[in-house]
């Protein structure tokens, strides 16, 4: 079963008015899950876009929802101590009776930790912390009390890297994620990820494939092109661009159209194994488009 889940990107002026919203629809409206990344700062140059920090959004989503996974896609192992990260991500799994689902990455945004005084090393070292992090954290869970209501946490490992991404979520994740809609990588890393879970023994269908990607929805032409400029108003790389030019930008990386021809595009997608498809909702005041999705999109891929 294909399955729908919303991905929120905190950094673009979400504030705890529009997070507790999103949290009640995303839960409320029968999305597989719900997510958010953990930045510090717009990465869209935007500086005086509110920021809501991850784990404390997280803890509050652990309250204000009732059935909906949740989890940061992805939280840096150069943010926190991979021990206090344990202990805090054991905290918001036990808070959700065991609705948390563990995103962890090595880290990529070299500015942000400048900004903001974190140790950024080199590419190799941020991987060899992730790797060690991520043992420290199943430690502290099997040792230190109290434990999380799922124990260990399954992790959510994105990426396309051949010589350690994929290995690595072949030993220890739960969820591989490809965060772009690109039918030949996505092809081409699943096969190399079940390859690399068979090298150790492990079943591939035991691995959740989802996508990220973004979408622009409505019912007619109209709203398409309303909400193609709402788009527009938040994503840096399409500001300054007409309705039009953001529709023909964004179609052949994104899922654009009415809810019958979306859940077309997600068909023939999840034809190549895609189990989940994580949808960026940049424009964060726009319940309608959710309401349409959860209506009409995922009845029709489920």
């Amino acid at each position: 079963m294909t399955q729908i889940g919303i991905m929120i990107e905190g950094q673009e002026g979400l504030t705890w008015e529009r997070w507790r919203r999103i949290c009640h629809d995303a839960d409320t409206l029968g999305f597989a899950s719900l997510r958010r990344s953990d930045h510090l700062i717009s990465l869209a140059g935007q500086s005086d876009r509110d920021c809501v920090e991850c784990w404390t959004s997280l803890a509050l989503a652990a309250e204000w929802t009732t059935r909906i996974e949740f989890g940061p896609m992805v939280t840096p192992m150069t943010f926190r101590l991979p021990a206090v990260l344990a202990k805090i991500a054991a905290a918001v799994d036990s808070l959700s009776g065991g609705r948390l689902l563990l995103g962890v990455g090595a880290g990529w945004n070299e500015n942000e930790h400048k900004i903001f005084d974190i140790p950024f090393y080199t590419e190799r070292e941020r991987f060899d912390r992730l790797e060690g992090g991520i043992k420290t954290m199943r430690d502290v869970w099997s040792e230190t009390y109290p434990k999380p209501a799922r124990d260990p946490i399954p992790l959510l490992i994105g990426g396309k890297g051949m010589k350690r991404t994929l290995p690595l979520a072949a030993r220890e994740a739960s969820e591989w994620n490809l965060s772009r809609l690109d039918t030949e990588t996505f092809r081409q890393r699943s096969a190399a990820l079940d390859q690399a879970c068979r090298d150790i023994g492990r079943d591939p269908s035991t691995i959740k494939r989802s996508v990220m990607t973004t979408y622009i929805i409505g019912r007619d032409q109209g709203e398409l092109r309303e909400r193609a400029l709402k788009l527009g108003e938040v994503m840096g790389s399409l500001r300054g661009l007409d309705a039009e030019q953001v529709l023909e930008t964004m179609r052949p990386r994104a899922f654009v159209g009415t809810p019958e021809e979306i859940a077309e595009q997600m068909r023939e997608h999840a034809n190549l194994g895609v189990d989940l498809f994580m949808l960026q909702h940049f424009a964060l005041d726009d319940s309608d488009a959710l309401q349409l999705l959860a209506k009409e999109v995922i009845p029709a891929v489920a």
